[in-house]
């Protein structure tokens, strides 16, 4: 999410088109671990944070049984692009678990309530052509707004409205799907008016101690899930 002039997160978009960055290869007699996968934009890819410090990595690290088998993660993507882009991926991939956190960008690129909506719900819905509604996890996307360079992405009170409502959007429809929603995401997001060390350096995206954060409500919520 560095400047851009209408992107939240369209930073340096790589040069790929895309990243692919997993985490590491499954170790020896560890080939019975949960194959996942992590969709999203720049908050899921980690945007100015080690690799090590992206929250499906220290979700997975946390976690032994899980194989994170592919970020598919890019900074500025909204959620049409995670549909064009990050949904065929899938197909290869052979995911088992998978998460999704998307929606800042919609908001900052003025994307009517409605259109996310639709977007959401062919997400939501390829999904569970591929995996049970048990096997994906969506998240709330973050308030941005309360970081010291939230006012550079348009008006903070706006925005931040329009946050809102992408994440009550995709609550309901996961709640419609019988797909765990984890909204703590949001309100830990809004120590970042009060807590610096829960900004990154480049003073927009969240920091590794922030996603740590994210990753203590995650995990539980993971865990239901997959019965362990």
């Amino acid at each position: 999410m560095r400047p851009c002039a209408t992107t939240l997160s369209v930073l340096v978009v790589f040069a790929s088109g895309c990243s692919n960055a997993a985490g590491d290869p499954p170790a020896s007699g560890q080939e019975d671990r949960v194959r996942y996968a992590a969709l999203g934009d720049s908050y899921t890819i980690g945007t100015a944070v080690e690799r090590g410090e992206r929250w499906p990595n220290q979700l997975a690290a946390r976690m032994p049984e899980l194989e994170l088998v592919a970020n598919q993660a890019v900074d500025g993507y909204t959620s049409a692009d995670l549909i064009s882009r990050e949904l065929p991926a899938l197909d290869e991939l052979d995911a088992e678990l998978v998460s999704v956190l998307i929606g800042v960008n919609d908001v900052v690129r003025g994307m009517p309530d409605a259109a996310y909506a639709a977007n959401v719900a062919v997400i939501l819905d390829r999904l569970l052509e591929l995996l049970r509604a048990d096997r994906i996890v969506c998240l709330a996307t973050p308030d941005y707004t309360r970081t010291p360079r939230g006012a550079d992405y348009g008006d903070p009170e706006r925005q931040s409205d329009g946050i809102v409502r992408v994440n009550a959007i995709l609550r309901e429809a996961c709640e419609q799907r019988g797909i765990a929603f984890v909204p703590e995401i949001f309100e830990i997001s809004l120590g970042a008016s009060e807590d610096p060390a829960l900004v990154s350096s480049d003073g927009l995206h969240p920091s590794g101690e922030q996603y740590r954060l994210w990753v203590e409500v995650l995990e539980p919520v993971v865990r239901d899930l997959l019965g362990r």
